[in-house]
């Protein structure tokens, strides 16, 4: 397991109150993050709270080891403390914070030399993509065990895009930016990686019913 780094980021506690909802919910991620900048870091607690959950997915389903993923989440936000003076007034705060998680994840996989074998597969992939593709046919328990696995078969750079932009929803724009391509060679990439688990899908539902 990796070692927690000094800073440990917690969801702030909230009054029992309901009060001023609304401006709370106003507040983007884009001025949370300029406050952070600017000094503000009690501000960090807020990014947190917002973003903790999809990021400990994403991880989650790059390494299969949850320990290992909260550990990793942990990092992504000591290293948006650490760099916050980075961050531009342009572009989007979701595209920098995965920048910063795409190289937290390389950082950890050059370290370990290899992709972890999947054990935990019930943290895994919910959903690949809407349409009909291979978690449509998940209609059991056993069936959706076997579509994570299929996931956690593929290639790392393949579960990647995957991960990306179906299931963190990131643009394709936004995407070619984070891989440093073109929005068409990201189409072709989520597309060859989407048919290429769909074989692997089917590979293993047919092993396991032999």
């Amino acid at each position: 397991m990796l070692a927690a780094p000094a800073t440990q980021f917690r969801v702030p506690s909230r009054p029992a109150s309901v009060s001023l909802p609304v401006a709370v919910e106003a507040v983007t991620d884009h001025e949370l993050m300029i406050a952070v900048r600017a000094g503000e870091i009690r501000k960090l607690g807020d990014l947190f709270e917002r973003h903790h959950r999809p990021l400990y997915g994403f991880f989650v389903r790059l390494t299969n080891q949850p320990s290992v993923s909260e550990d990793l989440v942990q990092i992504v936000f000591y290293r948006i403390l650490k760099y916050r003076h980075t961050y531009r007034d342009e572009g989007k705060f979701s595209a920098w914070i995965y920048h910063l998680a795409r190289k937290v994840a390389a950082d950890h996989f050059r370290k370990h030399a290899a992709t972890p074998i999947p054990t935990d597969p019930v943290d895994l992939l919910e959903q690949v993509a809407p349409g009909p593709q291979p978690s449509e046919q998940a209609a059991t328990a056993e069936d959706t065990v076997l579509l994570r696995a299929a996931l956690a078969r593929l290639p790392l750079e393949q579960r990647e895009v995957l991960v990306l932009s179906r299931l963190q929803s990131l643009e394709h724009k936004e995407i070619a930016k984070l891989l440093d391509c073109s929005v068409g060679a990201v189409k072709v990439r989520v597309h060859r990686a989407l048919k290429e688990l769909r074989e692997v899908y089917f590979k293993i539902r047919k092993e396991s019913a032999a």
